[in-house]
């Protein structure tokens, strides 16, 4: 194995409450959920660290989930980066032809995909992160209904971290609470009838 450039920081730990066990777990779901329903071969959540101005890997699926949990690279950087700053989706069916994407960074990963959607997790009108599928299937990238299907569960899963989230759940509207609490109870259904 060759070795490879770090155009990112060292993984930092996660906090490790029963809180944040519960926020990894949300996270993890809404990867392994997005990846399924999307037939892509990854999937991943980055959380905005505001304080660094950086993006870094919360949850895996598919290719890179051994290594890849923690790991930052500047908010600023490639189509992960765009999603966060913009706070628009994105899908892009050739990534050799695009400007933003950060070959850099994707190299470092160990898997370079060939297309991928990207939406940002916005909740009360703030990114929290972006929620990334890579190499989805061509069907689940062909239009927008489907980018629109991203963003969509891209919302709802912000809406449920914020209620996981260390910071204080009363921030949310009951309603949304509650609403975010049924995106939980159905990520855990999708998952059990997908296992």
């Amino acid at each position: 194995m060759t070795p490879r450039t770090e155009p990112f920081t060292a993984p930092v730990p996660l906090p490790g409450g029963a809180g944040d066990a519960r926020r990894r777990e949300l996270l993890q779901s809404v990867v392994e959920v997005a990846r399924a329903i999307f037939g892509a071969a990854a999937g991943s959540v980055l959380l905005l660290d505001e304080e660094r101005d950086e993006l870094v890997f919360a949850a895996v699926s598919g290719e890179g989930e051994e290594f890849l949990v923690g790991r930052r690279f500047p908010a600023g950087s490639g189509i992960a980066g765009w999603v966060a700053t913009s706070g628009e989706p994105v899908v892009v069916d050739d990534l050799t032809a695009s400007r933003s994407f950060d070959r850099s960074v994707a190299e470092s990963t160990e898997y370079v995909p060939d297309a991928l959607m990207a939406a940002p997790l916005v909740s009360d009108g703030r990114v929290l992160g972006v929620l990334e599928v890579l190499d989805p299937s061509p069907q689940a990238r062909s239009g927008l209904p489907e980018l629109d299907l991203l963003a969509l569960f891209a919302r709802q899963a912000a809406t449920a971290l914020r209620v996981v989230s260390p910071d204080p759940p009363a921030a949310l509207p009951p309603s949304r609470r509650a609403d975010a609490l049924r995106l939980l109870g159905s990520l855990e259904q999708l998952l059990r009838e997908s296992a």
